[in-house]
This record gives C-alpha cells, structure tokens and sequence, in this order.
C-alpha cells in the first residue's frame, strides 16, 4: 500500500465519515467545516510521508498543510513573534492544498512548491506583514491564496467524488521537483 492508498483509507474512515455526516444532519449542525486542521494535517502527513517537527513554522518538515470548503480561499495567518521567518519559510516549503464539498464526499488535493508562490504572495505580504506589526496591538496577520489559483497552477495529486477514488498521481513528489 503506498501513500495515496494509506490516504484515502485514512479519509474513508476519518474525514468522510458516513455515520457522523449523517447524525450532524439529523440534529441540524453543519457539517462542512467539523473536519479540525490538525485531522487535515495528518492526512497531509499520511499522504506525503512527511511527520510534523516542533510547534512552530511548517506543518510538516517542507510541508504546509492547508484546507478549504469547495470555492474558498486557504488561509495563512502570521504571529507576530515569528512572522518573518514563517513569511520566508512559505518560500521555500511546499503547499498541499485540500479542497472538500459540503459533505466531503468529495475532495481534490493539488501541491505547489514554495517558490510557485513566492512573487504572487508571500513576497507581497512580507511588506504588509512588516507594516501591520508596526502597531504593538496587532496579534496576528491573515492573507489566503485563492482556491481558482490553486486550481490553475496546483498539480493535482488526488480527486475523490462521491466518495470513490477517481484520480491519483502516485509520483506527484517527483513531479512537483521536476515543475
């Protein structure tokens, strides 16, 4: 079994789990959403081999870890006591970027590497960044890379509908060194 296999069981049985989508439903919570970050970092980690290191900075050793309803925007946020060297860390890192339905019975991964987005944004918002903490009363700073621009230039790694596995790229670590 490799990683997109360990993957998608991993989704089958945490992240698009039947039952529980279900009894949310049947007491009229949302589901889309109920997926904690941490959840989509592990499936990240399942699905590039990669395990997380420290507290701080990336996710996953040269990986960040982002997740967003179908159509939404990936958000990064930067604390002010570490800012710049996680503004420079993005540069260099690469991107894995889920996007679920509603009822995640449908997802799409797609990755990009750090220097893919470097002119577009985390070299844009460095400047922003700089500024915004000028003000002491500033604790954090949001930017979000949009979900049509991850969907034109993301390879796309895996896609899930109706929950079956409907398309994989087993080498996409090779091929997103070789872009």
């Amino acid at each position: 079994m490799n990683n997109i296999d360990r993957a998608f069981e991993f989704y089958g049985k945490h992240i698009y789990d039947a039952e529980k989508i279900q009894l949310l439903k049947d007491n009229n919570l949302k589901v889309a959403g109920h997926v904690h970050s941490v959840i989509w970092e592990l499936f990240g980690a399942i699905l590039t081999g990669k395990k997380a290191e420290g507290i701080t900075g990336a996710d996953l050793v040269g990986w960040e870890v982002k997740s967003a309803k179908e159509g939404g925007s990936y958000e990064y946020q930067y604390h002010r006591n570490a800012h710049l060297e996680k503004l420079d860390e993005d540069c260099i890192v690469n991107h894995l970027y889920c996007s679920y339905s509603d009822e995640y019975d449908g997802l799409e991964v797609r990755v990009m590497r750090g220097d893919e987005l470097s002119d577009e944004f985390f070299g844009k918002w460095k400047p922003q960044c700089i500024e915004k903490y000028r003000n002491p009363d500033n604790l954090r700073f949001r930017k979000s890379v949009g979900f049509g621009y991850v969907q034109q230039h993301g390879l796309l790694v895996l896609q899930v509908s109706k929950g079956k596995l409907v398309f994989r790229k087993d080498d996409f670590d090779k091929v997103l060194g070789n872009r």
